[in-house]
C-alpha cells in the first residue's frame, strides 16, 4: 500500500453527510465475524490448552500473548492506516487481510495435537494463539477508527452502539455453537487430535463466518478517498508522511481525555481477562465438584460448555443494551452511562462466588453485560470526539494500551494469585478465584 498525502482542506470543513441505518450497520458487520471468532477463543482456548497439557497456573501465561501482540499490532496497524490509500480503500485492506489470517488460526488451533510427534501441541497450540490475536488485532482496530472517519459527530454513539450490538451478535452465536454441535450429535470426547469433534467444527464454522462477515462490509461500504476526506477532515498537506517513530511522539502528546478514560480501561480489562481465563476451571471446581486429572473428562467439557453458553447470555444482553446506549447517555451523559454500566458489571462478577448451580450463571452474566456493551462503545465515543482528525488510526491503536497492559499485568500475576492468595486484588475481580484454594 504507498503512502499518500491528503490535501489541505483550509479552514472552510464540510459537514459529513449522515447514513442511513442500513449504511452504518453493513459498515459494522465485519465485527460480528470477529466476535464469533473471539469468542470462540474466549470461550475454549482455556480448555483446548489444558487438554493439552497445560496447567491452570500456567493459562495467564499462554494468554498473555494476546495483549503483547496488541499493544505492538494495533498502533502500527493505526498508524499505516491513517497514512495509506489504494483501490480498495483506507481501512478496509488491513481488516481484510486480519480476517484471512485469522481464519487460517481458527483452523489450526484446534488441529495442533495433529503434529504432536514432532513439537508439543501445548505449543503449537500457544503459536496459534498468538497468530490468532495478532490476525484478529489487524482486522479489529481499523473498526474503530472506520466509525470516526465517516460518520458524523452526530451518529458515533449510534455507530458505536450498532457496532457493539453486531459485536453481541456474533459473540451470542460463536458461545453457543460448540454446545449447539454437542447438542446435535457431535462427540465431546476428545479424539487424536486431543480436542473433541464439537470444538473443532465450532472453530472451523468461525473461520468462515468470519470472512464472509468481513466480505460483507468490504463489499457494502465506500471509504472517502484523500480528497473527499480532506474536505471533511481538514487534514494538514503533509498528515500521510511520517515515519513509525511519530508513534512514540504521539503517545507522549495524548489528549487529557485519553489519559483518563485509560485508567478506567485499566480496571475493567484486568477484571476480563481474569473472567476469561479462569471461568472455566473455576466453574469446573467450585460448581460442578470436580477435582485431580479432570481437564480431559466430559464432565470438564460440560462445564466448559455451561461457560461457554454463559458468555453467550453476556454478549446477548450486550447486544441488546448497546441499543439502549444513546437513549440513556441523553439522561446520565456519556460519562454516568459508562460509570453505571460498569458498576452492574462488578456486581455481576461478585455474585459468581455464591453460585452453586451452572443455571444461575446467566443471572451474574447479566451484569457482566451491561458492563461489556458499555466497555466496547462508551470509551471509544467519548474519545473519539477528543482526538485530531488525522490522528483517529494510531490514537484508537495507542488506546489499546490501555486494555493491553492490564492483561499483561495480570497474566504475569494472575496465576500467582490463584494459586496462592485466592482473593480479590480489584474492585471489579471476582471472588470466585477462591474456588482454586
Amino acid at each position: 500500500m504507498a503512502n499518500t498525502t491528503f490535501p489541505s482542506a483550509g479552514k472552510n470543513l464540510v459537514e459529513k453527510p449522515r447514513l442511513s441505518l442500513a449504511q452504518i450497520f453493513y459498515m459494522s458487520f465485519g465485527f460480528l465475524g470477529i466476535q464469533f471468532g473471539f469468542a470462540l477463543q474466549n470461550g475454549n482456548t482455556s480448555r483446548i490448552l489444558r487438554s493439552f497439557g497445560a496447567d491452570v497456573e500456567q493459562l495467564p501465561m499462554f494468554w498473555i500473548v494476546a495483549p503483547l501482540v496488541g499493544m505492538i499490532v494495533q498502533p502500527l496497524i493505526g498508524h499505516y492506516s491513517d497514512r495509506t490509500w489504494n483501490r480498495y480503500g483506507r481501512r478496509k485492506p488491513y481488516f481484510l487481510t486480519g480476517a484471512l489470517l485469522s481464519s487460517v488460526a481458527l483452523v489450526f488451533l484446534p488441529n495442533s495435537g495433529a503434529v504432536s510427534s514432532i513439537i508439543p501441541a501445548l505449543w503449537i497450540g500457544a503459536g496459534m494463539v498468538m497468530v490468532m490475536d495478532a490476525s484478529f488485532n489487524v482486522a479489529m482496530e481499523p473498526f474503530r477508527a472506520l466509525v470516526a472517519d465517516i460518520l458524523p459527530d452526530s451518529q458515533r454513539t449510534s455507530g458505536f452502539a450498532i457496532q457493539t450490538f453486531l459485536i453481541g451478535v456474533g459473540a451470542v452465536a460463536g458461545s453457543a455453537l460448540p454446545s449447539l454441535l454437542a447438542d446435535n450429535g457431535f462427540s465431546q470426547e476428545a479424539g487424536e487430535t486431543g480436542v473433541a469433534d464439537n470444538i473443532r467444527y465450532a472453530f472451523y464454522i468461525g473461520a468462515a463466518v468470519f470472512v464472509l462477515a468481513i466480505l460483507v462490509t468490504v463489499w457494502k461500504t465506500k471509504e472517502y478517498p484523500p480528497e473527499e476526506y480532506a474536505r471533511y477532515h481538514g487534514v494538514a498537506e503533509n498528515q500521510g508522511g511520517g515515519s513509525i517513530w511519530d508513534i512514540f511522539r504521539d503517545f507522549g502528546h495524548m489528549p487529557r481525555t485519553m489519559k483518563q478514560l485509560g485508567l478506567v480501561q485499566f480496571f475493567s480489562w484486568f477484571a476480563l481477562f481474569s473472567m476469561w481465563v479462569f471461568t472455566t476451571d473455576a466453574v469446573a471446581t467450585h460448581v460442578y465438584g470436580l477435582s485431580g486429572d479432570y481437564a480431559k473428562s466430559v464432565a470438564y467439557n460440560d462445564a466448559g460448555n455451561a461457560v461457554s453458553a454463559a458468555f453467550g447470555v453476556y454478549n446477548l444482553v450486550a447486544a441488546v443494551y448497546a441499543l439502549c446506549l444513546p437513549l440513556l447517555a441523553k439522561f446520565l451523559g456519556r460519562k454516568g452511562t459508562h460509570a453505571f454500566s460498569l458498576l452492574a458489571g462488578g456486581m455481576g462478577l461478585i455474585s459468581i462466588y455464591f453460585i452453586k448451580d451452572p443455571v444461575y450463571l446467566t443471572y451474574s452474566m447479566v451484569g457482566v453485560g451491561l458492563a461489556w456493551a458499555s466497555i466496547l462503545a462508551m470509551p471509544y465515543v467519548i474519545l473519539s470526539g477528543a482526538i485530531p482528525a488525522g490522528k483517529l488510526g494510531i490514537y484508537m491503536g495507542i488506546f489499546n494500551f490501555f486494555i493491553t497492559l492490564p492483561q499483561i499485568i495480570n497474566g504475569f500475576f494472575g496465576g500467582w494469585i490463584v494459586k496462592h492468595t485466592c482473593m480479590a486484588v480489584s474492585p471489579f475481580m471476582p471472588l470466585y478465584w477462591q474456588a482454586f484454594s
